[in-house]
């Protein structure tokens, strides 16, 4: 049977990896796509998932506007490390999609009232919409099959501040009610949570771009590097040319930032364990999150030995396999590309290096 799962997202680039993932995964089902203000505010993240569903050929899904705000403070969004439109220089066009006519909130409530038991949550961005979910219903955490979480860290800096991952910045009042409620979740119930420790180690890399458009037989082939001048993708299949555009600019943010030609594939990390949580090696904590900190506010604080007295609330993830990710995530993406889009649809060319394939500038 088919895995039930409603994932909430401020889409970003790794969200879009973890959005076409699930689409690319024959043992999910999508049944919602809550959009979150994060990455971007949330009316242009729903507007990116609306696109991606277009440009995957994608059966009708619903997608749900978040809360315009954080609970308690004013909403950053971050640009600078996504791009203008949350997808890098990714162009997508215009959906004529509609958007749900329930709030974000009141799909997270409805589809776990409706399916008690069955569904398994997905959080790739800040807890908003999941936190006014709570407000309304506090059964969530034994409705619920499974919530997986990707924020947080633990022993291991900071991508906001030196202590602080960004998902719990933007709302942390968010993250505290969600970790309190899910006090209440049985054991097999507890949130996994995908934090920094764990998802800075997937780091894709220009191969795995190079992989992923051999496998959905897109042509040309390109190669790209740091010496890559300006442009866009000139590969035939769409859904690799839009990622390459999207990836090409989170591989030179952390880049600018000294990190490597690379990137950081947190949220599609996230759905892989939501799919699979063999892939995942964790350790049950009890988590809670630092609000009146002049340092420390929104750090993410796990008590591993039970020196508050509180029993466990999530299973941290310690360990993974991330060749074996990226193996999944190339193996189905490309699969996925390759059917949206068979080869004899496209026009292509003999492989090139990407550096000659663009004259069109950012």
């Amino acid at each position: 049977m088919r895995q039930k799962i409603l994932i909430d997202v401020d889409t970003g680039i790794d969200d879009s990896l973890a959005l076409l993932y699930l689409l690319a995964s024959p043992e999910a089902h999508l049944i919602g796509i809550a959009a979150t203000a994060g990455n971007v505010p949330a009316a242009q993240v729903a507007a990116n998932n609306l696109a991606w569903l277009d440009v995957c050929r994608a059966p009708e899904i619903e997608v749900a506007l978040g809360a315009a705000q954080p609970l308690a403070i004013p909403l950053r969004t971050t640009e600078d490390t996504h791009g203008p439109c949350g997808i890098g220089y990714a162009e997508l066009p215009a959906s004529t999609r509609e958007l749900s006519a329930r709030s974000a909130a009141r799909l997270w409530v409805e589809q776990a009232r409706a399916q008690p038991g069955e569904i398994v949550g997905l959080c790739t961005g800040p807890l908003t919409n999941l936190a006014l979910a709570l407000r309304e219903e506090p059964r969530l955490p034994t409705l619920l099959r499974r919530l997986v979480i990707m924020g947080g860290a633990f022993h291991h800096p900071g991508n906001t501040t030196p202590t602080n991952e960004w998902n719990v910045h933007v709302d942390p009042e968010a993250a505290k009610a969600v970790f309190d409620a899910f006090s209440a979740a049985p054991p097999q119930r507890r949130p996994i949570v995908c934090a920094l420790d764990i998802t800075e180690t997937i780091e894709m890399r220009p191969h795995h771009l190079l992989r992923l458009a051999e496998r959905a037989q897109s042509l040309p082939l390109e190669h790209l590097s740091e010496s890559t001048p300006p442009g866009r993708s000139a590969t035939s299949n769409p859904v690799i040319a839009h990622l390459t555009d999207a990836v090409r600019f989170y591989f030179e943010f952390h880049q600018q930032h000294d990190q490597g030609y690379l990137a950081h594939m947190h949220d599609p990390f996230a759905a892989a364990v939501a799919l699979d949580s063999t892939l995942a090696r964790t350790r049950p904590a009890t988590v809670d999150v630092e609000l009146s900190g002049t340092l420390t506010r929104a750090t993410t604080v796990a008590d591993w030995s039970g020196m508050w007295g509180r029993e466990p609330n999530a299973d941290i993830v310690i360990d993974t396999d991330p060749a074996r990710f990226f193996d999944s995530m190339i193996a189905k993406i490309g699969d996925f590309a390759r059917n949206r889009y068979p080869p004899h649809e496209l026009a292509t060319t003999p492989t090139r290096d990407i550096s000659t394939a663009h004259e069109q500038g950012r």
